[in-house]
C-alpha cells in the first residue's frame, strides 16, 4: 500500500499542476490504507464481541464457558469509510457524471460501511438486519455505476468509456466479493481472524494499489480537459476577472469624474454664478 502510495505521489508531480485529480485522490486512499495495515499489523484496532454462531473457539477470545469473542477489527471500517468514497471518486469523475449523482452515490457507499460496522459490533441475529441495509446500499451504488456512469462516459468519447468499462468491471468484482467475506467473518464466523486477514488482505490488495494503477494507466492518455475540470480552475478564473475589473476600474473613474464635471457645470449654469468668498452655500 504505502509503496504505491509513494509511486503515486512521485508520479503526480510529473503532471500539470491542475491535472492531479486522479493522482491525489488515489493517494488518499493508499496513503489511508497503509496506515490502517500498520495499525492492525501492530495488533490494533480491534475490539473482543461475542459471536452469535460458536465455531473456531481456539482461535477466539474466550470468556466464561457460555461466551465467546471474536476480534472485530474496526479500523479496518474506518479505513474503508475513508478509501471506498475515493476509489469511488476516481472512478466517478472520470465519467462526466453530475456532482448531484456522485454525492448520492457517495452516501450509498458510506451507508454500506457503516452498517457493516455496527452489524459486526452486534452480537445478536440483528446483525443481518445491518447486513441487509448494507447490500442494499451496494446495490444502488452498482445502478450508479452499470447506467447513470456508464451512459455519462459514453457521452464523452468511446476511448473514455472503454476505460471506465474496464476499471467499473474491476471494482465491481472485487466489492461484490466484501459481503461474502463478511458473511464469512463477521457475521457468521465460519472462518478465522487469520483467515480473515488473508482475504481481506488480498481483497485490499486488488482493490486499492492493483485498482488505482488500473484506473490510472487506463485513463493516462486521455486529454485531462475532456472532463471540464481543473484543480485551480476557480481561482485562475478569479484572477482573470479581477484583472479585467482593474484594467477596467480607471476607464470608470475617469468617466464617472467627467460626468460629475458636467453635471456640476450644468447645475452652474442653472443656478447662476458661483457664490464669492463669504458666502454660505
Amino acid at each position: 500500500m504505502f509503496s504505491t502510495g509513494l509511486g503515486v505521489t512521485a508520479w503526480s508531480y510529473m503532471r500539470p499542476t491542475g491535472a492531479r485529480a486522479f493522482h491525489n485522490v488515489s493517494i488518499i486512499v493508499l496513503m489511508t490504507a497503509s496506515v490502517a495495515y500498520f495499525c492492525m499489523a501492530s495488533d490494533l484496532g480491534a475490539v473482543p464481541i461475542a459471536v452469535e454462531f460458536v465455531r473456531n473457539k481456539s482461535v477466539l477470545w474466550t470468556g466464561d464457558a457460555a461466551t465467546v469473542y471474536r476480534s472485530i477489527w474496526y479500523v479496518r471500517y474506518v479505513d474503508w469509510a475513508i478509501t471506498t468514497p475515493a476509489l469511488l471518486l476516481t472512478l466517478l469523475l472520470s465519467t462526466g457524471l453530475p456532482v448531484s449523482d456522485i454525492i448520492i452515490t457517495i452516501f450509498w457507499d458510506e451507508v454500506m460501511i457503516i452498517t457493516g460496522l455496527v452489524g459486526a459490533l452486534v452480537h445478536s441475529q440483528y446483525k443481518w438486519g445491518f447486513y441487509v441495509f448494507g447490500c442494499v446500499a451496494m446495490f444502488m451504488v452498482f445502478y450508479t455505476l452499470i447506467f447513470s456512469a456508464r451512459k455519462a462516459a459514453l457521452a464523452i468519447g468511446e476511448d473514455v468509456h472503454k476505460a471506465y468499462i474496464r476499471s467499473a468491471l474491476t471494482l465491481s468484482f472485487l466489492w461484490f466479493l466484501y459481503p461474502i467475506a463478511w458473511g464469512l467473518c463477521d457475521g457468521g464466523n465460519v472462518i478465522s481472524t487469520d483467515s480473515e486477514m488473508i482475504f481481506y488482505g488480498i481483497l485490499d490488495l486488488l482493490a486499492k494499489p492493483g485498482y488505482t494503477m488500473l484506473h490510472l494507466l487506463a485513463i493516462k492518455n486521455i486529454d485531462y480537459s475532456r472532463w471540464q475540470f481543473a484543480s485551480g480552475h476557480y481561482s485562475v478564473g478569479n484572477a482573470v476577472a479581477n484583472h479585467a475589473l482593474n484594467e477596467k476600474a480607471p476607464r470608470q473613474s475617469h468617466e464617472t469624474t467627467a460626468t460629475r464635471v458636467g453635471e456640476t457645470n450644468t447645475a452652474k449654469a442653472v443656478s447662476g454664478p458661483a457664490p464669492t468668498a463669504g458666502q454660505t452655500v
